[in-house]
C-alpha cells in the first residue's frame, strides 16, 4: 500500500492530569478534534508528545490509545529516535508495527556526530526498519545540522527513507532539497512559521504543532498552498501568524499546552523539567484564541 504523507500531520501532545499521570480521556478529545478539523495524519511520541519524560510503558499506552481512538482513519507515524544508534536498531527489528505506518526518527543529539556519522546512524536504522522512514532536522534542539547533501545521500540510497522532516530553518538548505530530491521523497516542514514558504517552494506539507489547536484553518492553509492557491493559503497563514510569536516564547510544548488548555481540549500540565508558560503568554495566547473567529 501506498503511504501518502502529504498534506498536514500533527505532533501530538501527551496530555497530564494534575498529578502529572497521562490523561488518557483529554489525548481521546486531542484525537478527535484533530481528526474531525481535517489533518492528514497523527504523530506520536515526538518532541512535543514530551516523549522524553515518558517510560517506555507510558510510551506504549499512549500509542496504543491513539491507535484504537483513530480506528484506523488516518496514518499514524511514530517517533522513536535518539543518540544510541545500536538500541534503536534493536528497538526497530523487535517493535510490534502493527498499526503503525512509519517512523519519525530525529538526528543524534548531544554526542554531536560528523555527516558520516549521521549517514551511518541512518544506513544502520534503514536496514533495521520494516516501516518508512522520515528523517527529521532540527539543529535547534540537537546542535548538529544534517546537511541537504546527507539527506540527498540517503534519499537516494534506501527506498525506505521517505522523506524529511525539515526544521533547520533555513529556506536555502530546503530548496537545495527540494531542487535535487528524488521524484518520489518528500520534503516536509517542520517550523509552522515556514510551512507556507516551504509549500510554495515546492514541499509537500508539515508536521506541525500549532495545527491540532486550530487542524480545520491550519490543513485548509497547507492544502491550499500545495495546490498553488496563494491568495487563499496567505489568507489562512496571516490569520494564525500572530499566535506563532507567543506560542513559542516559553518554548514547546508549554506554548501549545496552554493554548489547548484555553480551549478546554486539554490540561495546562507539563512534566519537570517543563513548566507552563508565564502569565504574560498565557494572556497573549487568550487574547489571539478570543479575536480568532
Amino acid at each position: 500500500m501506498h503511504l501518502n504523507l502529504e498534506g498536514t500531520g500533527v505532533a501530538l501532545v501527551t496530555p497530564f492530569n494534575e498529578d502529572k499521570s497521562v490523561d488518557f480521556n483529554s489525548l481521546t478529545k486531542l484525537v478527535n478534534h484533530c481528526i474531525d478539523g481535517g489533518v492528514d495524519y497523527l504523530v506520536v511520541m515526538g518532541t512535543t508528545g514530551e516523549s522524553i519524560v515518558l517510560s517506555d510503558q507510558e510510551k506504549i499506552s499512549v500509542l496504543e490509545h491513539v491507535q484504537n481512538i483513530n480506528n484506523g482513519r488516518l496514518p499514524i507515524v511514530l517517533g522513536l529516535g535518539g543518540s544510541n544508534t545500536n538500541s534503536l536498531s534493536k528497538q526497530l527489528k523487535e517493535m510490534n508495527i502493527d498499526r503503525v505506518d512509519a517512523i519519525l526518527s530525529v538526528t543524534p543529539y548531544y554526542n554531536k556526530p560528523t555527516q558520516e556519522g549521521i549517514y551511518q546512524h541512518f544506513k544502520t536504522l534503514s536496514e533495521s526498519s520494516k516501516l518508512p522512514i522520515i528523517l527529521y532536522n532540527v539543529p535547534g534542539r540537537t546542535s548538529c545540522n544534517m546537511t541537504s547533501e546527507t539527506t540527498l545521500r540517503l534519499a537516494y540510497e534506501f527506498d525506505n527513507i521517505i522523506a524529511i522532516k525539515e526544521a533547520s530553518g533555513d529556506l536555502n538548505q530546503i530548496m537545495n532539497i527540494i531542487n535535487e530530491k528524488p521524484n518520489d521523497f518528500l520534503v516536509i516542514s517542520g517550523d509552522d512559521a515556514l510551512t507556507l514558504s516551504t509549500c510554495l517552494l515546492g514541499g509537500k506539507g508539515v508536521i506541525s504543532v500549532l495545527g491540532q489547536a486550530y487542524p480545520k484553518r491550519f490543513s485548509l492553509m497547507v492544502s491550499n498552498a500545495i495546490n498553488g492557491n496563494l491568495e487563499e493559503a496567505n489568507k489562512l497563514h496571516y490569520e494564525l501568524l500572530d499566535v506563532l510569536t507567543p506560542l513559542y516564547e516559553d518554548g514547546n510544548p508549554s506554548g501549545i499546552k496552554a493554548l489547548l488548555s484555553i480551549m478546554g481540549i486539554c490540561k495546562n500540565q507539563l512534566r519537570l523539567p517543563l513548566v507552563p508558560v508565564c502569565q504574560n503568554v498565557k494572556l497573549s495566547l487568550e487574547k489571539f484564541n478570543n479575536q480568532l473567529d
